[in-house]
């Protein structure tokens, strides 16, 4: 059998919350390790657990303190953490359509500026990843991607923007995303996707989840517009190409 794997920290949060960390950076390992516990938590619940929240580095498990108490749930927590984790992810993959640049990316000559290189060579570049979903959160469908090319890793805006378009593909320090609906934003902005990730009244709401893999590939103005009708109907735009 597989050794226990080093145990994760335990930080209350508030008195009916603990948050469950495995890293104090962003770290794919440790992603897979919270999305490990939480599966974990689904497949064998404890009672008095309500909720959980996976994100890049730890699990927030919410909780009624009048039916478990820190230390027995901390104590468990800290058992089920310790399991070893799948050695391959069950993720489904989906290939997922850019319009990049101009209107669509208004950051994409600047980013090219920037890496001394052309529009042309970051979008090649972008395409060429293989990115995995470590995390929803921020607003509803905003998917946080690890497995951005380091010669694309660049500093977050210095001014973020309080608007930005719904769709957004950009990229920040060191991951990308996909932005679902309008908000603010300090990540550069690289192309757009008619996909809607989040679809109040679609079945399913959310397309994502944390644990997918994604690849993104370029499409002009005239299939954006004809894929971004398509999808305001509640179609689905993203190929999935392996479940």
């Amino acid at each position: 059998m597989a050794a226990p794997l080093s145990p994760p920290r335990l930080l209350p949060s508030g008195d009916s919350a603990i948050t469950v960390e495995f890293s104090r950076r962003i770290d794919d390992d440790a992603n897979r390790r919270v999305l490990a516990l939480d599966r974990t938590l689904a497949d064998e619940p404890i009672a008095g657990v309500t909720e959980t929240v996976p994100t890049y580095r730890s699990l927030l498990v919410h909780y009624d303190p009048v039916q478990v108490g820190f230390e027995t749930l901390g104590k468990r927590l800290i058992e089920l953490a310790q399991r070893p984790v799948p050695s391959s992810e069950k993720g489904r993959r989906w290939r997922i359509p850019v319009a990049y640049g101009g209107e669509y990316g208004i950051d994409l000559e600047d980013v090219a500026r920037t890496l001394d290189t052309t529009p042309d060579d970051v979008v090649a570049r972008h395409i060429a990843g293989d990115y995995r979903v470590a995390m929803l959160g921020f607003t509803p469908g905003w998917s946080y991607l690890s497995g951005l090319q380091e010669s694309l890793y660049m500093p977050r805006r210095r001014n973020p923007r309080l608007l930005t378009p719904a769709g957004t593909i950009s990229i920040g320090g060191v991951q990308a995303g996909i932005q679902c609906i309008a908000g603010p934003s300090g990540w550069h902005l690289l192309g757009c996707t008619p996909v809607r990730t989040y679809q109040l009244h679609r079945d399913p709401i959310f397309l994502l989840e944390p644990g997918d893999r994604v690849k993104f590939y370029r499409i002009d103005a005239k299939t954006y517009v004809e894929q971004e009708r398509a999808a305001e109907h509640g179609e689905i735009i993203a190929e999935l190409i392996a479940a």
